[in-house]
């Protein structure tokens, strides 16, 4: 029986792995170093495009899994956070269950950060002043598209960017475009952090920090550390 044109195509990944010695006892400070040596090889390399996507899991009124991919626009204490339209696909599914998880993937480092717990809605004044920083065309996108609902065509999509761009002329200030209602974003306030570094052989390193106490992702009184097999 065949198995198919894709069981040939292996890696053995070359990582530089993970050990508990260099893992603190609170995930924060590895955490934000792995993010930020991301950005800095994309830079120095280009080979880590979009080194801040970030996928996103929720589950719908059936439980039954969706994820997207968006990109990571904060990140403190409490967890990452990320901005969309609250009434998407997402908004409406964490509105119903506020239960969710990401995960930001490196293939070109063989490294991977997941985490798993709730979101949070943003403070209103948060969501403006991240608004007000994106450039112009993006924010009149927001106006035009009314994210995860159907459009009949391409044509139908560009006609409605296009009458918003009319209405909110470029001004070349921030504020020549409003923030649309429905507009916000999320911060997963996390309970479970995994770190995962590709070994050869796929004998994988798997760091995990679980909750067991109040407290930041800075804390070590709030986390339990230990290995998973890979």
């Amino acid at each position: 029986m065949s198995t198919g044109p894709f069981s040939a195509v292996r890696v053995d990944y070359e990582g530089e792995g993970l050990s508990e010695e260099v893992c603190p006892r609170a995930p924060w400070s590895i955490v934000q170093d792995w993010i930020a040596e991301a950005v800095a090889r994309q830079s120095e390399r280009g080979d880590v495009p979009e080194p801040l996507a970030m996928s996103v899991a929720t589950s719908d009124p059936d439980g039954l899994p969706d994820v997207r991919t968006v990109l990571l626009r904060d990140l403190d204490r409490r967890g990452p956070a990320f901005y969309t339209c609250t009434s998407s696909a997402k908004g409406e599914q964490l509105a119903a269950n506020p239960g969710m998880a990401v995960a930001l993937t490196w293939p070109a480092m063989f490294r991977a950060v997941r985490m798993r717990g709730y979101a949070e809605a943003l403070p209103r004044e948060q969501v403006q002043n991240y608004f007000r920083s994106r450039p112009w065309g993006a924010r009149v996108g927001a106006h035009a598209s009314a994210q995860s609902s159907p459009v009949p065509d391409r044509a139908a999509l560009e006609a409605a960017y296009q009458q918003s761009a009319e209405r909110f002329p470029d001004t070349g200030s921030a504020d020549d475009v409003p923030l649309p209602e429905g507009w916000g974003g999320y911060r997963l306030v996390a309970d479970r952090v995994e770190l995962w570094a590709g070994r050869r052989s796929r004998l994988h390193d798997r760091i995990v920090w679980e909750r067991v106490g109040a407290g930041g992702l800075d804390e070590p009184a709030a986390w339990h550390r230990l290995r998973l097999q890979p």
